[in-house]
């Protein structure tokens, strides 16, 4: 079966039958939908993916968060088609549809918010989520401004590009929506020369201080939104004592703390939510936005805020023709059901923890392997010229991913240096398929330093 075989390269790539289709790529979908990888899917088991010619591929992407429970679940697609044999769409403002609700039910259940009673509305990406947060929010809390942080990344959308970091990602695009204000996030690998963990938190703290003395006075800030690990900006952690000084002042001003959970959700960190190490530690956010792997490859995002804030919220400003599809909504409840009866939090850490073990051994081995670092099964590799320096070697990642695409592994990179290799490997991947991994990965970096 797929779902259990390794990669095999049977074509030099990309093989005949991908390069037909991806001539007619070029000629059919805009350029600035880019893409590297030389292949064009037939169809994906588990963690592995088969192209047009036959040649298999272990996908350590996994349509970048998305496929946590892997491709082509059985029990997803029985579960969309007894859906799609009763009615394919139903939209919440004019007919109510029970899937929704069972969903917004599930949801309530187990996103861990600082609130206790929680209501759950549904969109269609994680862009289109966080647009909606900050609605909520600005609506809810009657104040103007969103602080976001450096290295951010919450979407293509216009509010959503504003709030990214990257501008990249919205050259040329402007202009842009007022009210957003950015504080720099805790970077600690890149943090003040000299500084300790708790000196460069201090720091931090005081940068964002700054820019309600600098930017946006405290009272004007309905919410500060934060990813509890930057995905683009280079897989970089939220350090927990910051999360908790965040929380601190967003208590002491009467700002609602949102956590941007689209690419952290669904068991990735070896929890369901990063916010529930937020939250045993006494940090929750008030809204949590999440997406990506909420469906298993479905269109579907979530907002889930205390019961309050939803009712602060005036009629007519959420809500949408899409959101909370009702064959998405039948695949989410159905992906939960299989993180919940398969643990894969616990598979996350374990994955987590052998892949930690050989990465931290490429920081000892290699002098360009500068960080190691991440969440659960969410990590990133960082790559320097030299570990002195720090200076961000993008060439030599790309040469990586390169590399080992055509030996069947599928990497990205990520960071504002592309800099980074991401590891978001499905979390059903067996045991030989993430030591393949592995291997392929470690000779492509001999290969290409």
């Amino acid at each position: 079966m797929l779902k259990d075989s390794l990669p095999e390269i049977k074509t030099p790539l990309p093989g005949p039958k991908a390069d037909a289709i991806l001539k007619r790529r070029m000629e059919a979908v805009p350029n600035a939908i880019k893409s590297v990888y030389p292949c064009v899917i037939k169809r994906g088991e588990g963690a592995m993916l088969e192209d047009v010619d036959g040649n298999r591929f272990l996908d350590w992407v996994g349509g970048v968060g998305v496929l946590n429970i892997g491709y082509s679940r059985p029990e997803l697609v029985e579960a969309v088609k007894e859906q799609s044999e009763q009615y394919f769409h139903a939209m919440m403002n004019i007919v109510t549809h029970e899937g929704y609700i069972s969903l917004a039910e599930k949801m309530n259940e187990i996103v861990p918010l600082k609130a206790e009673t929680k209501k759950t509305m549904f969109a269609n990406s994680g862009a289109e989520a966080i647009e909606n947060a900050v609605k909520i929010a600005r609506s809810y809390s009657g104040r103007p401004n969103i602080i976001v942080f450096s290295g951010a990344f919450h979407g293509r959308t216009l509010l959503a590009a504003s709030m990214t970091a990257k501008k990249s990602y919205a050259a040329g695009i402007g202009p842009f929506p007022d009210g957003i204000y950015r504080a720099e996030f805790p970077y600690l690998y890149r943090g003040p020369k000299g500084y300790g963990e708790e000196m460069a938190i201090e720091y931090y703290v005081e940068r964002l201080h700054k820019v309600f003395e600098e930017a946006s006075p405290a009272e004007y800030v309905a919410a500060i939104v934060v990813e509890p690990v930057q995905g683009e900006g280079g897989f970089i952690p939220a350090p927990l004592e910051w999360v908790k000084a965040l929380r601190k002042i967003c208590d002491e001003y009467g700002i609602l703390l949102i956590a941007d959970e689209v690419q952290t959700g669904f068991a990735r960190s070896g929890r369901l939510f990063v916010s529930h190490y937020w939250k045993e530690a006494g940090c929750p956010p008030d809204i949590l936005v999440s997406a990506k792997s909420i469906a298993g490859g479905l269109p579907l995002s979530a907002v889930t805020a205390a019961k309050e804030v939803f009712d602060g919220v005036r009629g007519g400003v959420i809500g949408g023709t899409f959101g909370g599809n009702a064959l998405a909504c039948a695949s989410a409840l159905k992906t939960i059901e299989i993180i919940e009866k398969e643990d894969l939090c616990a598979r996350a850490l374990k994955i987590a923890e052998k892949c930690r073990k050989e990465f931290e051994s490429w920081k000892i081995e290699f002098e360009e392997v500068g960080d190691v670092r991440g969440i659960g099964s969410m990590m990133g590799i960082e790559f320097v010229k030299d570990k002195e320096s720090k200076i961000p070697n993008g060439t030599l990642v790309s040469a990586i991913v390169a590399h080992c695409v055509q030996k069947g592994l599928i990497v990205e990179s990520a960071g504002s240096g592309s800099n980074v290799i991401r590891f978001l490997c499905p979390l059903v991947v067996t045991d030989e398929q993430l030591d393949s991994g592995l291997s392929i990965l470690k000779s492509a970096i001999e290969a290409c330093r």
